[in-house]
């Protein structure tokens, strides 16, 4: 479960100021699989990085009740002069995971061969998002947070990537932020739809999505 208790997050100043979260209050709970929906720039991703723990709020808190993973298709979560392999038995350790079988998952499942041996720093963005897709999957999180990474890849580590999301969220709870429209109504079951500093909450997906694609369609 992940609570929001008057949260309120901005960047910037005077007429450049950008307002993410003002006094925001909302649940997510545990089990569930929610979109997080908003127009590009509404600061759907910063949000998920204050859920994470890697940004903070101005005011208000966070609380989080069980494991919640680091915002998957985050990059800034890795060492730059760190292989994948030692950035991924850094995360095992502080995750508290058995290290060798999560070097061997995200190998395995990264598909990233001998650049797995490499600096973190000649990666690509595409194959840091797979590295980061790879460890999140690879440990037993209670909530995972996926910002748009199974769009990453060719179509059978896309493929590869939605099977074993789907595989997870059996036991855990998720939320998503994706431009595809598709993968939120074949994935989540309830919404939360971010406009102007607010965030209101749908039990329906569907319900979710028109407010969205209503949002969409006015002027930001």
């Amino acid at each position: 479960m992940v609570r929001l208790e008057r949260v309120s997050k901005t960047f910037g100043a005077g007429r450049d100021r950008r307002i993410i979260c003002e006094k925001v209050d909302a649940v997510f709970p545990a089990g569930a699989c929610v979109a997080l929906l908003g127009r590009n720039g509404a600061g759907k991703s910063t949000l998920l990085r204050m859920i994470g723990g890697s940004t903070s709020p101005d005011s208000g808190r966070i609380v989080i009740d069980g494991s919640v993973s680091w915002p998957v298709g985050f990059q800034g979560s890795f060492h730059p002069d760190l292989t994948g392999e030692q950035n991924t038995r850094f995360v095992a350790r502080i995750y508290g995971v058995e290290t060798q079988d999560l070097i061997d998952f995200a190998l395995d499942f990264s598909e990233l061969g001998r650049q797995f041996q490499k600096p973190v720093r000649h990666y690509s963005a595409g194959m840091k998002a797979r590295l980061a897709f790879a460890m999140s999957m690879g440990i037993r999180f209670d909530t995972y947070l996926i910002d748009e990474v199974t769009a990453v890849g060719d179509a059978g580590f896309r493929n590869k990537s939605d099977a074993v999301l789907r595989e997870r969220l059996k036991t855990s709870g998720a939320i998503v932020v994706s431009h595809s429209m598709s993968m939120i109504q074949g994935l989540c079951t309830a919404g939360a739809v971010l406009e102007a500093g607010g965030l209101v909450w749908f039990d329906d997906i569907s319900a979710a999505i028109r407010r969205h694609q209503a949002n969409m369609s006015q002027p930001a």
